[in-house]
C-alpha cells in the first residue's frame, strides 16, 4: 500500500501548509536589513510580484488591491469548468488583500521626506573596506625598488597577519621564495615594509611593534626605549617605582613615560578589518508616552512595499491563456500571498513580544541596569501565548531603541538569584554592582576577588569568589596585581 493512500484529506492539506509555515518562520527570525534584501529578491523571482513605488497615489493603490473574488466573478472562464474549483480556492485565499493594505498604512511622502530618506540611506551606507595587504602594496607601488627586493618585500607583505605582526620566520620567508635571496636582503626588505604606515606594522613581537612607534627625536626616547626592550613585564604589573630604582629615574618621570607608551598600538593591523562593519537597525521604538511605556515598530521604511500585479490577476481569470499558464501563475500568486502574510505575522508578533518585554522590564526604564530582573522567554512566552521558540525567532538579531539607549532585544532576557531580600536580581545588575565597586576602590590597593565578594554580600548578592573571578574576566577587568596603582 502506498504511504498516500493511508492519509487523511486533513493530514494532506497540514502537509500541503508546510512551505507557507516555513517562510513564516524565516521570515520571523530574519533581521530587518536581511529581510529587505529577502524582498528585493523575491521581487525579482516572483513575477507577479510588483512594489509600490512612491509616486502611486493611495486611490490608485487601492484600486490595485482589489479582492480576487470580485476578480473571479467579472472574468471566469466557463468553458474551463474543471478549474473552477482551484479558482475558489484561489479566491478565498486572497479574499482579505484589501485588509491587508488598508492596515498597512502606506503613506506617500512629499519630496523633502524621500530626499531626507534618500541622504540617511547614503550616510548609514558602509564604505568599502581596504585590507591591510592592499594598503601596504599601495605603498610599495610607489618606491622606486629593484626587482628582486619588490618580490621579498611583496612575500613579505601577504605574510602579515590581520594584527600586522610577520606571521613567519624571516628564515622560512626567504626559504618559500622562488628567488635566491640572502639574508641580508631579507633584513634589508624587512626594514623597507617595517618603515611602511601604519607604524608597527611587521613586526615580530611586541616589543619590536611598540619600538618600531618610536620616534626618536622625542626628547624621552631613551627612557622609553628602555622600559619597553627591558621592563615591559613590571609595566604591564605597574612596579613603577621598582621601575625607578632601577633606572634611577624619578618616579613622575617613568609615570610620564609609561602614558607615553599606554598610546602604542600592540595590534597596528587591527585599523584594517577584512570584516565589515555590523549596522545596527533598531526595529522597535520604546518612548514613555504621559507616564506609560509604548512600543512602536521602526525601521522598515526602506522595506519594499509589495502587492500582486493587477496584469497577472487578469491573466489567471481571463480567456486566452492555456492551462499550464494559469495554473503557474497561480502558483505565483500563491507565494506572493505567502510572502506578504509571513511579514504582516512577522511585525505582528514582533510587536507583542516586545511589548510584553518592556511591561516586565519596566523597572529598567525607569532606574536602569540595577533594576533589570531576571526573565526567561518561557515568561514571555506565556504571557503573549506563542510557543518559546517563537519568542526566540522574534527577537533574533532585533535591537531596541529605548530612552536609556540602543539594545538587543535578547539583553533584557537573565538569569539571576535569590538576593537576602528574598527577591531575584539578575547576573547584569550584578555585573554592574562589580563594576561600581572596583570603578571606586581605592588604586593604590585594589580589591582582591574575595573581597569584592564580601562587598557583593553586603549589598545582598549571595555571590562566590569564583563567580566573581568569571565576571571580572568576562567584563576584562584585570587581577587586582595589575589594577594596582604605584
Amino acid at each position: 500500500m502506498k504511504i498516500g493512500t493511508i492519509l487523511s484529506p486533513q493530514l494532506r492539506q497540514q502537509m500541503k501548509l508546510a512551505p507557507q509555515v516555513i517562510q513564516s518562520i524565516e521570515i520571523l527570525q530574519l533581521p530587518m536589513l536581511a529581510l529587505v534584501e529577502h524582498v528585493q529578491q523575491e521581487l525579482m523571482d516572483n513575477p507577479v510580484l510588483e512594489e509600490l513605488t512612491e509616486d502611486e497615489k493611495d486611490e490608485q493603490k487601492t484600486d490595485e488591491q482589489k479582492t480576487l473574488d470580485d476578480e473571479l466573478a467579472e472574468g471566469k472562464n466557463e468553458e474551463d469548468a474543471e478549474e473552477d474549483e482551484e479558482f475558489k480556492r484561489l479566491g478565498e485565499m486572497a479574499d482579505d488583500w484589501g485588509d491587508y493594505f488598508s492596515q498597512t498604512n502606506i503613506k506617500r511622502s512629499d519630496g523633502g521626506e524621500e530626499r531626507d530618506r534618500k541622504q540617511e540611506a547614503l550616510e548609514n551606507t558602509a564604505a568599502g573596506s581596504i585590507s591591510l595587504q592592499d594598503y601596504l602594496l599601495g605603498q610599495l607601488s610607489i618606491m622606486e625598488l629593484d626587482d628582486s627586493l619588490m618580490a621579498i618585500c611583496e612575500n613579505m607583505v601577504f605574510s602579515i597577519n590581520d594584527m600586522g605582526y610577520l606571521a613567519y620566520p624571516l628564515e622560512e620567508i626567504v626559504e618559500s621564495l622562488e628567488i635566491s635571496v640572502s639574508i641580508e636582503q631579507a633584513n634589508k626588505a624587512l626594514e623597507i615594509v617595517q618603515s611602511m604606515e601604519p607604524l608597527g606594522v611587521g613586526a615580530r613581537n611586541l616589543k619590536e611593534c611598540l619600538l618600531l612607534q618610536l620616534d626618536t627625536r622625542d626628547p624621552d626616547y631613551i627612557i622609553i626605549k628602555e622600559l619597553i626592550s627591558n621592563h615591559l613585564e613590571d609595566v604591564e604589573t605597574k612596579k613603577y617605582k621598582l621601575i625607578a630604582k632601577k633606572l634611577g629615574y624619578n618616579l613622575e618621570l617613568i609615570k610620564k613615560a609609561i602614558e607615553f607608551i599606554k598610546t602604542l598600538n600592540p595590534k597596528p593591523g587591527s585599523l584594517f578589518s577584512n570584516e565589515r562593519i555590523p549596522y545596527v537597525t533598531p526595529e522597535v521604538k520604546v518612548e514613555c508616552v504621559d507616564g506609560k511605556y509604548e512600543v512602536t515598530l521602526i525601521g522598515d521604511h526602506n522595506l519594499p512595499r509589495v502587492y500582486v500585479s493587477s496584469f497577472y490577476k487578469d491573466v489567471l481569470v481571463g480567456k486566452g491563456y492555456d492551462i499550464n499558464t494559469r495554473r503557474y501563475i497561480r502558483k505565483k500568486i500563491e507565494s506572493a500571498r505567502w510572502l506578504i502574510d509571513a511579514i504582516e505575522q512577522r511585525k505582528g508578533t514582533l510587536h507583542k513580544v516586545a511589548a510584553k518585554i518592556v511591561e516586565m522590564q519596566t523597572g529598567f526604564f525607569e532606574e536602569g541596569t540595577l533594576a533589570l530582573r531576571t526573565l526567561k522567554m518561557q515568561d514571555v512566552a506565556d504571557a503573549v501565548g506563542i510557543h518559546v521558540s517563537t519568542v526566540s525567532r522574534a527577537i533574533a538579531h532585533k535591537y531596541a531603541q529605548t530612552p536609556k539607549g540602543i539594545f538587543e532585544l535578547k539583553y533584557f532576557f537573565t538569569g539571576g538569584f535569590m538576593n537576602a531580600d528574598g527577591n531575584m536580581e539578575s547576573w547584569e545588575a550584578t555585573r554592574q554592582k562589580l563594576s561600581k565597586i572596583v570603578k571606586e576602590e581605592n588604586k593604590s590597593s585594589p580589591l582582591s576577588d574575595e573581597e569584592i565578594a564580601a562587598k557583593l554580600r553586603e549589598m545582598g548578592g549571595d555571590i562566590a569568589r569564583r563567580t566573581v573571578t568569571k565576571y571580572r574576566r568576562s567584563m576584562k577587568i584585570p587581577s587586582s596585581r595589575k589594577r594596582k596603582e604605584c
